[in-house]
């Protein structure tokens, strides 16, 4: 879904991507004896970062605005309600499509991160050192990695290359090696890469108690938008 600005023209496109949906809830964690799913806070945080940069001036495209996937899935991509590796692919893939066909300057993913110890949180951001446009992205990353352990005053875990993620990695990707959204051609798995340059940021642990009180929470999903949208606007800004 495509929204213009709501206030002055920067004449920039911003591609937000929340991740997961739907059948994919990605990591489901616990926050005050209720359960939280990265799908939900995802698309809540990417909700509130769409009006603050509308108001900013930038036209922004959200790759969702609903629980669901981003692709019409197969039935062949869903196993017992889950989505498979496939399905996976298709949706990110889908993602991308959209990305590009909005002709976006900058392309932001949204997820929450995991782990099996629930004392381990703070925040990570990612980017592909492989695209043309490395240096761009890696800048962008920087930014929004500062932005955010500045405005939550979480751990600062750094920024990593995509081809560091490692476990985290979806089933999809694991043999590309990259992420999907944001990683370079490869026959079977990215065929139409994204054009532009991107980060996917981890701003807090789903699986952290602490984190989970914060991106579960509207005052805190307003933070976590305010800090993306600082982090935003100082890379297109080249400051």
């Amino acid at each position: 879904m495509a929204y213009p600005p709501t206030s002055g023209q920067a004449g920039k496109t911003v591609f937000i991507d929340p991740g997961h949906g739907g059948p994919d809830p990605g990591v489901v964690g616990i926050a005050a004896g209720h359960q939280v799913a990265e799908k939900d806070a995802t698309l809540a945080v990417a909700t509130r970062l769409s009006d603050l940069l509308r108001a900013d001036g930038y036209r922004v495209v959200l790759a969702r605005t609903t629980d669901s996937s981003v692709v019409k899935l197969a039935s062949a991509e869903l196993d017992g309600g889950t989505m498979t590796a496939d399905g996976v692919r298709h949706d990110l893939e889908t993602r991308i499509a959209c990305a590009n066909a909005a002709d976006a300057s900058v392309l932001v993913s949204i997820h929450f991160d995991g782990f099996n110890d629930p004392s381990v949180g703070g925040t990570e951001t990612f980017y592909d050192s492989q695209r043309p446009f490395a240096g761009s992205s890696k800048r962008l990353a920087q930014d929004l990695q500062a932005a955010l352990v500045s405005g939550l005053g979480s751990t600062d875990r750094g920024v990593w290359t995509d081809d560091q993620v490692g476990p985290a990695l979806t089933t999809a990707g694991n043999n590309y090696g990259h992420l999907i959204l944001l990683g370079p051609p490869q026959a079977g798995y990215v065929d139409q890469p994204s054009q532009m340059p991107g980060a996917l940021v981890e701003p807090l642990f789903v699986t952290d108690p602490a984190d989970a009180a914060v991106l579960s929470d509207a005052g805190g999903q307003q933070r976590i938008a305010k800090a993306l949208e600082a982090g935003i606007q100082k890379y297109l800004s080249g400051s």
